[in-house]
């Protein structure tokens, strides 16, 4: 199966000439990865092992998204993962003589925007509602709610919604 993923399937999902989400989802379910309904996924996105994947409902993977899931990478609803983020859930143990391979599942949960060009390192959890800045690098867990900018990323602000719709209604 892996080798059919990386002779096949990965080059259909990761193509700029397929970008038809409809049908990375079809492929990408097919080599076991559970993903909800109006997910996006658009092109160039790489995904080591799609069977250690799952994406909620309604959540949008952008171009060039690099989903490094040696362990498990978990993805909520509503969320929003940007052009070039990169996700990583395995590493080195750099104390060990031979770099033993450390694996480490990442959790991200509903309404999480992940920015432009950030990264997620193994092991992290981020709660919901949480804002990683346009390059920025998660490190550690994140608390909900919050904005965190900068490498590594600090928690900035509060984020708060905006009860404004955008939208005038004029009296006459």
């Amino acid at each position: 199966m892996q080798i059919l993923w990386y002779c096949i399937g990965s080059p259909l999902v990761a193509s700029r000439w397929l970008p038809f989400t409809g049908i990375k989802v079809l492929i990408l379910r097919f080599f076991g990865a559970k993903i909800g309904s109006s997910v996006v996924i658009k092109p160039g996105v790489r995904i080591k092992y799609p069977w250690k994947i799952s994406i909620g409902e309604a959540s949008w993977i952008g171009e060039a998204v690099w989903f490094d899931s040696i362990g498990r990478i978990d993805i909520g609803s509503n969320v929003c993962i940007s052009q070039g983020v990169y996700i990583c859930s395995g590493s080195h143990d750099w104390r060990a003589e031979k770099f033993d391979l450390l694996v480490q599942p990442v959790v991200i949960k509903d309404n999480v925007w992940l920015a432009a060009q950030s990264r997620v390192a193994p092991g992290v959890s981020i709660a919901s509602g949480t804002v990683l800045t346009f390059g920025s690098v998660a490190t550690h867990s994140l608390d909900a709610w919050k904005v965190y900018s900068g490498s590594p990323a600090v928690c900035i602000k509060t984020r708060e919604l905006s009860k404004d719709t955008g939208c005038e209604s004029s009296t006459s």
